[in-house]
């Protein structure tokens, strides 16, 4: 395999930092290689917060769930949805601009993503470390009144970034049988049986056999019970009113 493809299979989560700081430099050619992403009809509908105060960093830590890396990291960004942006752009030009369109929050979150990764790849390339945070969707008003984002952003993820403390092990993922099918779905529930074989085995040997879990058992929380409810009425506030 060529190193490209050993990097990306060899992605951890990072969630014990050095001390040492990221070259804004660097940093800065990070987003550059953010920005090189495929982009639906090149709108580019993203922006990125560089979270730099320290209170600010302390506050999201504890709204996205006491996740205390947040602070401790290099540096924390975090990654926004902006269709605010390309409509304004697009009115400029005189154009009746129609807001709150479900496919306008669908590329813009997708656009989103899309930058996240490509700043995530270009960091571990750079032997740094990194973890996204979801957790800040857990109270995305607050995190979007501290940043002040404007109607038409919300906050989609959190990242960490800082040179790694920690080597923990390459979380194994589903066989590409289950992911990969021919023509049309097929049912893939030998296969994640397997997996959960392979997931209670790598916990046993992770944790020193003090967790008692596999895949399908991981996600029982996010699945018995409405987990973040409140999205669809702060997007909605936001502006993208699903239409």
């Amino acid at each position: 395999m060529n190193p490209t493809i050993e990097l990306l299979k060899s992605h951890r989560s990072i969630r014990k930092f050095t001390d040492q700081k990221i070259p804004h430099e660097l940093l800065v050619e990070l987003i550059r290689a953010g920005q090189a992403a495929a982009t639906s009809s090149h709108v580019q509908a993203y922006t990125v917060i560089h979270v730099k105060n320290p209170a600010n960093r302390e506050r999201i830590a504890e709204l996205a769930g006491g996740q205390a890396y947040v602070a401790s990291a290099s540096d924390f960004l975090v990654f926004c949805a902006d269709m605010k942006r390309p409509t304004e752009a697009s009115e400029r030009t005189g154009a009746n601009v129609v807001r709150g369109m479900t496919e306008q929050l669908l590329v813009a979150s997708v656009d989103t993503a899309l930058m996240a990764q490509n700043v995530a790849i270009a960091a571990e390339s750079e032997g740094l470390g990194i973890c996204y945070i979801g957790g800040i969707r857990n109270n995305p008003q607050a995190v979007s009144d501290l940043l002040r984002l404007p109607e038409h952003v919300y906050p989609v993820f959190g990242m960490c970034l800082g040179y790694p403390d920690a080597d923990p092990d390459v979380k194994p993922r589903l066989p590409v049988e289950a992911i990969l099918k021919e023509d049309v779905y097929t049912d893939d529930s030998e296969q994640v049986a397997a997996f959960d074989d392979a997931m209670q085995r790598y916990y046993v040997e992770r944790r020193g056999g003090n967790k008692d879990a596999n895949w399908s058992k991981n996600l029982t929380p996010l699945f018995d019970s409405k987990l973040r409810a409140h999205m669809r009425d702060f997007l909605t506030q936001r502006g993208f009113e699903m239409k």
